[in-house]
């Protein structure tokens, strides 16, 4: 096939005479170990496989092409029940509808989980078979075959096909990994296979551009031929026995619901020379559990030849292999079964041949069972999770095949449910850059903010991305320098001297001690002189001793006022110790106190307040 748009396939009429059986088997490759990036591990698996055997005026899907609605649905949710109307409406088209389970999840060893694997015939005028699968989670990624010719150029059938597979996009939505939410993609785009450059955030992406490793395998291989063939080589009795011996190896396409006998063994053969003749078995439909499912036929027809119609020698008495064992005759306890074989060739000299053709044995089902235990259908498949993400619930369902012998009501459950889990909802990745160096503090001392950014390197159209791309911390430095605070100034006082020359005071109080290197305080208390009058030069005896007096009032003042550290107005208790830092490292604080001790009556000052002195301490990182 072309990558360029179109299905590169000339499908040329069929010339081959009769019908052709063949097997379908899918092998899926897609694992972890093959497929590393980006694998998803909780929910990988593969849709149930859907597809037909069918004419070439009928295209189920190609390359080139748009997807039906039917293919929409497989490719976005594996569902294959729109996929399996659109092929049954196309009834004069299609020879026979492909079906086969899907695998949860996508890879198991083949000793844990045999391959999947169908059925189906092609004839003259149907002779292509297309079929389908998803591979999921994807967008609407699917692996498939597309109008695979089973008819030769010589009219014959065509022995055995292997495929190797690799995925394709539906163009019905635009996700480019295998969790990406649903985007529809508007206009719907032509079916085309994916590349390992389509996208940078694919799971197949490739900058060298080569070719994607293949996801699955598909072995077609022929069982059967019915009908008079056409093809150049002429069939021999051992090609035709070789054709039939695996179909009648199968059990058969009976539904569960229809429950019949064993088959008698075959009549003689139609025929006594070596023309082709035909011969006949038969079963007997013992119950029909469901009438809307039609029951298959219950005679089956088989060509053969006449005795005498072999090289080999005339007394030998050939025989095919056995048939595989009949189901046990009862459903519960000891039972027998039965299996047969044909005569393949008989004797060239028309003696009997004597080798046996059914063989029996005992079978044991169930040993505790009882009258009223009854036989169940296998176990069907899951139905789709509840949820398209996240948890949710699926059921499963079985059918009653035979009632308890005793008439009792039959007490096996007929349906299970149980949690699926799907991908997280809106897990989408964000591809993010590491975080770069924390910025320096916004301030130079004390506390401050400092910040740190990262980019988002996703595209916008993976969707919205939360995770946060700047983060923002206090950071600490030393304390800034905090300067000496004063009050205004005072009035200036009465001059200390009722005459002659004296002086006026004014003071200001220290509102806040310089701290952690601060500009000191300057002076508090200021002087001028002054002169009211002067003094009379021989004062009065009383004057004299009223000014001793007061001069000995202020002497005694300015004494008490030295008795410990001194302010204007009051006398301070000396600072206490420095409290315990608040914090062992990361920058905390210390106090101490400095309170009032006495407040001078005479003074004019009433600002008189206990004090406290902050610092940093432990400013060294945690």
């Amino acid at each position: 096939s072309t990558f360029d748009g179109v299905t590169d396939k000339p499908i040329l009429d069929c010339c081959a005479c009769g019908t052709a059986k063949y097997r379908l088997t899918f092998y899926g490759n897609w694992s972890e170990k093959t497929h590393p990036k980006d694998y998803p591990r909780r929910a990988n698996h593969w849709s149930a496989i859907i597809g037909g055997s069918h004419s070439k005026n009928y295209v189920l899907w190609e390359y080139g092409g748009y997807a039906s609605e039917g293919v929409k649905q497989v490719a976005e949710l594996g569902s294959p029940v729109k996929m399996e109307e659109e092929i049954r409406q196309q009834s004069d088209e299609v020879l026979t509808v492909i079906k086969a389970k899907a695998q949860w999840p996508a890879w198991q060893p083949l000793n844990v989980r045999a391959a999947p694997s169908a059925e189906f015939s092609v004839d003259r005028t149907r002779h292509l078979m297309s079929f389908l699968t998803m591979m999921g989670p994807s967008p609407d990624w699917n692996v498939g075959l597309s109008a695979e010719d089973l008819c030769t150029k010589e009219c014959g059938w065509v022995q055995k096909v292997v495929q190797d597979l690799i995925p394709w996009d539906a163009g019905t939505d635009s996700g480019v990994t295998y969790e990406s939410p649903n985007k529809p993609t508007i206009p719907q785009e032509k079916i085309r296979p994916l590349t390992s450059l389509d996208h940078p955030q694919s799971p197949f992406y490739d900058p060298e551009g080569g070719s994607i490793t293949q996801v699955a395998r598909v072995v077609i291989e022929r069982i059967a031929r019915k009908g008079e063939q056409c093809n150049i080589v002429p069939d021999n009795v051992d090609d035709i026995v070789a054709d039939l011996a695996p179909e009648e190896k199968d059990e058969d396409d009976t539904p569960e619901t229809c429950i019949y006998s064993n088959w008698s063994p075959w009549s003689a053969c139609s025929s006594s020379t070596c023309d082709k003749g035909k011969r006949m078995r038969q079963r007997m439909l013992k119950a029909q559990l469901d009438l809307s499912v039609p029951c298959p036929d219950t005679q089956d027809f088989q060509p053969c030849m006449g005795p005498g119609c072999s090289d080999e020698d005339g007394s030998t008495c050939t025989m095919s292999e056995w048939i595989t064992w009949s189901p046990c005759s009862i459903s519960c306890g000891m039972g027998m079964r039965s299996r047969e074989r044909y005569v393949k060739q008989f004797p060239e000299d028309g003696s009997v041949c004597t080798l046996p053709t059914e063989e029996t044995e005992k079978c044991t089902v169930n040993e505790e069972c009882s009258p009223s235990s009854c036989l169940m259908t296998e176990w069907g498949e899951w139905d789709e999770c509840s949820a398209t993400c996240g948890m949710g619930m699926k059921k499963r369902h079985r059918m009653v095949k035979m009632s308890p012998a005793d008439g009792s009501m039959c007490k096996a459950e007929t349906s299970q449910v149980e949690k699926c889990m799907m991908p997280e909802c809106h897990t989408i990745p964000c591809l993010l850059s590491p975080w770069s160096e924390w910025s320096d503090c916004s301030v130079t001392c004390g506390k401050g903010m400092r910040t740190r950014q990262r980019m988002l390197k996703s595209l916008a159209e993976l969707g919205d991305c939360n995770e946060e791309l700047e983060q923002v911390e206090k950071c600490m430095l030393p304390e800034c320098p905090i300067d000496c605070e004063l009050t205004e100034w005072s009035q200036w006082s009465e001059c200390n001297k009722s005459c002659g020359k004296g002086h006026m005071i004014r003071t200001r109080m220290i509102q806040m001690e310089p701290q952690f290197g601060g500009a000191p305080c300057p002076e508090t208390i200021q002087r001028k002189k002054c002169r009211i009058r002067k003094c009379i030069r021989n004062p009065s005896i009383q004057k004299l001793r009223w000014r001793e007096a007061r001069e000995s009032r202020r002497s005694e003042q300015l004494r008490e006022e030295s008795d410990g550290e001194q302010f204007p107005g009051c006398r301070m208790r000396p600072w206490t110790a420095w409290s315990e830092c608040t914090k062992l490292c990361g920058g905390g604080i210390q106090e101490r106190y400095m309170t009032v001790k006495k407040r001078f009556k005479s003074s004019q000052f009433t600002s008189c307040k206990d004090k406290k002195e902050i610092r940093a301490c432990n400013v060294h990182p945690c």
